[in-house]
């Protein structure tokens, strides 16, 4: 099965997976050793570790690409990659679609925010007219199609931003076109309480992606809940990345004061990166004892 075949297994379970996202191929890894069946490329994050700049359309398309790469070549589980805005008109989203089927992915989202795009939960956020955001969801649901006949797989996961500017009804009404459309999954950006929430999966089809961003719009459910409501996948954009900077930040402070926080221990840290593996696979090869 493909990966994007995996991922249509967990959309068709009656749960709402709690899906932690990453930011490269180290914290995808982390993702899949503690079990995770899925994760997604956070835009938010992926900026932040890359280029050290917000999420705020700087990264280029081939950047963006380049980092998908290195995190499906360390993990075996899907990932959702973020392809924003499709990088232009409705071509550079066929060509957007097309390149993350072939870095690996499982499913690329498709959004309908202005370029350059910003974080769903940051002030300044726009959409594209209704015809321009369908134009966006067509392309991919075509390359989508090209694809298969050449022998590969992805799931097209179409975001909204609309909420934000043309109130909850816009949104679903641009969401349920999407799905029209042939949208395999349906995010609907920065609901702000439980209502719009379940509203959101009453009215829409087929499996829908809550955002949980901790002190974000989003109400921050239990998984429970938010299977309840509806919801198959219940995205964590900045868990993973705002931990890190934390153990970063605290372990710099307490260097300065010549101080040693607690930290993961060199064995297991060398376990979770590889080398138990590397040192195993090539005890095979005999040039590789000798070195």
């Amino acid at each position: 099965m493909t990966v994007a075949d995996n991922l249509r297994v967990l959309l068709a379970q009656e749960e709402c997976h709690t899906m932690p996202c990453c930011f490269d191929a180290l914290s995808a890894k982390l993702i899949q050793q503690e079990g995770y069946p899925l994760t997604f490329m956070s835009g938010f994050a992926t900026s932040a570790s890359r280029i050290g700049a917000p999420d705020l359309g700087l990264m280029s398309y081939s950047e963006v690409l380049d980092q998908a790469r290195n995190i499906t070549d360390a993990i075996d589980i899907p990932l959702i990659g973020d392809g924003d805005t499709g990088y232009g008109n409705a071509m550079n989203v066929r060509r957007t679609v097309s390149g993350f089927a072939k870095a690996g992915c499982a499913s690329v989202m498709i959004e309908d925010q202005l370029a350059p795009k910003r974080c769903g939960h940051t002030p300044g956020k726009a959409v594209v007219t209704r015809e321009e955001a369908f134009d966006r969801i067509r392309a991919a649901v075509d390359e989508r199609s090209a694809l298969r006949e050449q022998g590969q797989d992805i799931l097209i996961l179409a975001r909204t931003d609309a909420r934000h500017e043309h109130g909850l009804s816009e949104a679903i009404e641009r969401a349920a076109r999407f799905a029209e459309l042939g949208a395999d999954i349906l995010f609907v950006e920065a609901p702000k309480d439980v209502a719009e929430m379940r509203r959101i999966c009453d009215e829409l089809p087929g499996p829908k992606m809550a955002n949980i961003v901790e002190g974000g719009e989003t109400p921050d459910l239990t998984n429970a809940e938010l299977r309840d409501i509806g919801y198959s996948i219940a995205a964590y954009p900045l868990s993973l990345m705002a931990s890190a900077m934390q153990a970063m930040v605290t372990t710099l402070r307490a260097m300065r004061e010549d101080r040693r926080p607690g930290q993961m221990d060199f064995t297991e840290l060398r376990q979770r990166i590889g080398f138990d593996d590397y040192y195993e696979m090539s005890e095979t090869y005999a040039s590789s004892r000798r070195s």
